[in-house]
């Protein structure tokens, strides 16, 4: 089987690639022209091709939308700024790495930490001028912006709360090893960046990524169950920890996950990942690591919206697809192990694990870490690093883990988190707070249709009054919004999804059930506020009516079948 022999024929012949496919093959190991790009004072952005070449570094360039309209009558440029994603593994951040965070966030970026839904954080707002200044700060605390964007690996994530777990240290592990197996090569980052003298001519050596790199970005994520926390199947590859006797003995590997799509193209859509079998922990990294290189040799790499691991595999079909991993890796996959899950929410509030060491959750909302009038979240976390009796982990859900907690100093960090409006501001958010995410969207991100971030904590207070007067406030049902269909926030496999369509408007999703092994299905198309909480008022006045006991909402609405075959509610 050809590359690209798909749809995308012509007369017998393959597609043209993508302009994007030319820029990587001419970068000269992702180095292109970004040093004069750099070096160009008249303009805060850099060159086109550079602008897709910097992602490869953890980077978007990006303008501030809500400025556009005004610079644009004063004929100046837009307010170009970059936005900076950290590459860390399974979200872990040592106390002074949070310190030097903290720093770096004040003096270059717009003060905000951003937690990511990929278990990272990312700056934004971060000048030209002010780029490597920021990659040389966080290279002194051993920290990097390394393929944390572009056609590669991108954040890998495991299971966050120690406590799951006696052998959570263990699966973090692999998270660290998939990372490190999945870098690239090459050394532009470290000389474009941080002035490394270049040693050579010709481009290293890369047999992962060659010089073409892959089609589109790759995901990877290990749960262990029965949390699904990281919303495993909507990777590319998914582990799903396999513990026996109190050992982690494999894993369950599932492939072709993905939630990206675009309105209007039906031949774009979520997907949850297929199992395609156990393997010995020993030969996971082997699979993974292959399974990569099959993506590499036969994704497509003429039509973007259609490149991904999960289109990929729909071409090959599931059966060729294994084959092939299964030749290349030289192992067979065995059959699946039982591997239950049954949740995805972080569980808030302090937690010990099995070494009795103590470990806070606290709820962030939609990831946004900063001070304000009823809460001081970088105040907090500050002075608990500066402590050095905590480190910090970052969620798939937008949160974090204070932990590694002696039982003497928990009272000392308590003590901070109560006084910083911590501890209040997560024990009084409402169930479906706690449970809803968002992705940035305006005023930052290109793509965004609609407001997210900014719009849904209002949204959320709306349908809270809702809950309230059909006395469900208890309920814990998942809501998620995104102001584009490509999914960041995962809001097709929430009970509730909203997905931007036009500023102001939404398509809204029913019915992915609690352990995220069901995606949702379109309900109702460009709703504005007044439609979606009408819509909300209706349904939740169903659920009290007839649902089943302890029936979640999204299991509820499945079975009441309020969908047309189309997926479009009736």
């Amino acid at each position: 089987m050809a590359n690209n022999q798909d749809s995308n024929k012509n007369q017998g012949k393959p597609a043209a690639e993508s302009p994007v496919e030319r820029i990587k093959k001419a970068s000269k190991g992702l180095r292109g022209t970004l040093k004069e790009s750099l070096g160009d004072e008249h303009t805060g952005a850099i060159r086109e091709d550079d602008q897709s070449l910097v992602k490869f570094h953890g980077m978007y360039m990006q303008d501030d939308r809500d400025r556009r309209e005004e610079r644009a009558t004063k004929k100046l440029e837009r307010l170009y700024s970059f936005m900076i994603r950290l590459r860390l593994p399974g979200g872990y951040l040592a106390p002074e790495q949070w310190e030097a965070l903290h720093e770096i966030t004040q003096e270059h970026s717009t003060g905000v930490i951003k937690i990511t839904t990929r278990q990272t954080v990312q700056l934004h707002g971060i000048l030209k001028g002010h780029i490597k200044p920021t990659i040389s700060a966080f290279n002194l605390m051993k920290l990097d912006s390394i393929a944390a964007c572009g056609d590669v690996n991108r954040n890998v994530l495991a299971t966050a709360h120690p406590k799951t777990s006696p052998i959570h240290e263990e699966v973090y592990g692999y998270a660290d090893k998939i990372s490190t197996l999945l870098l690239p090569k090459t050394r532009a980052y470290y000389e474009v960046w941080l002035d490394e003298e270049k040693l050579a001519e010709v481009n290293e050596e890369d047999p992962m990524y060659e010089n073409r790199y892959l089609p589109r970005k790759f995901k990877v994520a290990i749960a262990i169950p029965p949390y699904n926390d990281v919303d495993v199947f909507t990777n590319d590859v998914g582990l799903i920890a396999i513990i026996e006797n109190n050992v982690l003995t494999g894993f369950n590997i599932a492939a072709g996950g993905g939630l990206g799509a675009t309105h209007g193209n039906a031949e774009t859509y979520p997907k949850l990942g297929i199992v395609l079998g156990y393997v010995a922990k020993e030969d996971a990294l082997k699979v993974v690591y292959e399974i990569a290189t099959v993506q590499r040799d036969y994704g497509n790499r003429s039509d973007r919206k259609l490149s991904r691991l999960k289109y990929t595999i729909k071409r090959m079909g599931i059966d060729t697809f294994k084959a092939e991993v299964e030749k290349r890796t030289g192992l067979v996959f065995a059959k699946p192990k039982t591997a239950v899950l049954t949740q995805r929410s972080d569980d808030y509030g302090w937690l010990k694990n099995h070494e009795g060491k103590w470990y806070y959750t606290a709820f962030v909302e939609n990831g946004r870490v900063l001070d304000n009038e009823t809460v001081q979240f970088k105040t907090a976390f500050l002075e608990i690093a500066k402590t050095k009796k905590a480190d910090f982990i970052f969620t798939a859900n937008q949160n974090i883990i204070i932990g590694n907690i002696a039982n003497k100093d928990k009272k000392a960090i308590d003590e901070i988190l109560t006084r910083c409006g911590v501890l209040q501001n997560t024990d009084k958010a409402s169930n479906v707070r706690k449970q809803a995410m968002a992705c940035v969207a305006f005023n930052t991100c290109p793509l965004a249709l609609a407001e997210a971030q900014r719009y849904l904590p209002s949204l959320i207070t709306k349908i809270d009054e809702l809950m309230a007067k059909h006395n469900v406030s208890d309920e814990s049902i998942i809501i998620r919004m995104t102001g584009c269909p490509n999914g960041c926030a995962r809001p097709y496999i929430a009970e509730v999804g909203f997905v931007g369509t036009a500023y102001g408007r939404y398509n809204m999703h029913l019915g992915a059930n609690v352990a995220g092994t069901r995606l949702n299905k379109l309900y109702r198309e460009n709703l504005n506020e007044e439609e979606i909480l009408t819509e909300m008022d209706g349904l939740l006045g169903q659920f009290v009516a007839n649902r089943k006991k302890k029936e979640a909402f999204g299991d509820f609405v499945m079975r009441e079948a309020m969908f047309s075959d189309s997926g479009v509610a009736i």
